[in-house]
């Protein structure tokens, strides 16, 4: 997971910034980045494919923008990620899914822990889900507001919701019959 400091930051900033003169720079914030956005879209997506071409997607549009990025508004992660919660959330409206990936898998006893945490974020609302989603990715509640446009408490408030529901709904799976 990532340290959050302001090291990767500043590194961030001067990729983006040295994108202007030489686009290939982009290459290296690419392969910083392209699993974290992979397993974002692919837990909010409702096949391998929709997750791929949102990567795809995210990406397209961030090296389109990169001259619009303004390290004194966002950090860079902060700024990809809201491409990509834009990206996706365009395919959710497209397509409107009816299952997170792998979900449609039958559960049980011994499953693959993952659909058994899509499964359990699956049943949280819509903005508390959307908060976890980016916290597994190693977003910071600061950077999470910023994608999501919100402020810092209300995202820290849906945050501590979000784990007091999955608190309340492995006690229920642990206490079924």
């Amino acid at each position: 997971m990532l340290d959050g400091g302001r090291g990767e930051d500043n590194n961030d900033e001067r990729l983006a910034s040295a994108c202007d003169m030489d686009p290939t720079a982009f290459g290296a914030l690419y392969d910083r980045y392209v699993d974290r956005v992979y397993r974002y879209c692919a837990r909010r997506l409702a096949t391998v494919e929709a997750a791929e071409d949102a990567t795809s997607q995210t990406f397209m549009e961030a090296l389109r923008s990169i001259g619009r990025y303004r390290a004194d508004r966002a950090t860079f992660r902060t700024w990809l990620f809201a491409i990509a919660h834009h990206v996706v959330v365009d395919q959710l409206r497209a397509h409107r899914p009816t299952s997170p990936l792998d979900a449609d898998q039958p559960s049980g006893a011994g499953d693959d822990p993952r659909s058994e945490v899509d499964e359990l974020l699956a049943r949280l609302p819509d903005d508390q889900r959307q908060v976890i989603e980016l916290r597994l990715v190693g977003l910071t509640h600061k950077e999470i507001a910023g994608v999501l446009g919100k402020s810092h408490g209300a995202v820290r408030v849906a945050h501590h919701r979000a784990m007091e529901r999955l608190r309340t709904l492995v006690r229920q799976e642990v206490e079924a019959p």
